[in-house]
């Protein structure tokens, strides 16, 4: 299904997961608007050169000023009537090494839940306005297979991404009748620029965990948002699992 006249504004975009949902809207005719904390113009350039409409916007997702700047931005091409929150932090990011509920410091716990929860509250409340004054619109959210398993060393990681998938049910039956449908995708491994002490053997090991026997990749996981932002008319506040059959793996 074509998207095109859709605006959409795509966080996360400056490289992984975030970068092949804002490739894979753009491929579909949207006019995408490529949010991240880093610069995100190469990600910008990229779907220009491919013949695709973007923007860049650099802004914290986790600010609520930072949201008020960017729709300040995109109505002047005109509503979002499309939200990937797509941005997230791994555990480490904010310094400590082990995310568990014992070593976790609490500004590690602070800019995991931030980064990864608050955003996804403040991207909704600034675009949902706009969507219900359109007629209605389509979010999904990124969560994580651990928000659904008990993985060791994820403990503020896995809490944020399972507030997402509760928030998402929430905002689903609130919107509803607004025509707003809102999903949440949980992937599993896949294939990104994450740092590995040892990436081949990370992702040998990783590999085996999926029924396919491999890691995914970002653009397979945009197909998904794809799908959701324009066929997926009868689907809201469901999770979808893009994992490869890892998770039903017995």
């Amino acid at each position: 299904m074509s998207l095109a006249g859709r605006i959409a504004l795509v966080t996360g975009t400056a490289g992984g997961i975030g970068k092949g949902v804002a490739l894979s809207v753009a491929a579909a005719g949207a006019h995408v608007f490529c949010a991240d904390l880093c610069d995100p113009s190469e990600t910008v350039k990229e779907i220009m050169a491919a013949g695709g409409k973007a923007e860049g916007l650099q802004f914290d997702v986790g600010s609520s000023a930072g949201w008020l700047e960017a729709m300040q931005t995109t109505k002047r091409v005109g509503t979002v009537t499309l939200l990937a929150n797509v941005a997230g932090v791994t555990p480490g990011a904010g310094g400590s090494s082990s995310d568990t509920v014992l070593n976790l410091e609490e500004n590690e716990w602070n800019h995991i839940i931030s980064t990864n929860l608050k955003s996804v509250w403040l991207g909704m409340k600034a675009v949902i306005p706009g969507m219900k004054a359109q007629g209605g619109g389509r979010i999904v959210n990124t969560s994580s297979m651990a928000a659904l398993r008990g993985m060791p060393g994820m403990a503020a990681y896995a809490a944020s991404k399972g507030g997402i998938k509760s928030l998402t049910q929430q905002a689903a039956a609130e919107y509803a009748h607004d025509n707003i449908l809102i999903n949440v995708v949980a992937p599993g491994m896949i294939l990104t620029p994450v740092k590995f002490h040892d990436i081949p053997k990370f992702q040998a090991k990783a590999a085996q965990m999926q029924l396919i026997g491999r890691l995914g990749e970002p653009s397979e996981v945009g197909a998904l948002f794809v799908f959701l932002f324009g066929e997926g008319s009868f689907f809201t506040g469901h999770t979808f699992a893009a994992d490869g059959g890892w998770s039903i793996k017995a």
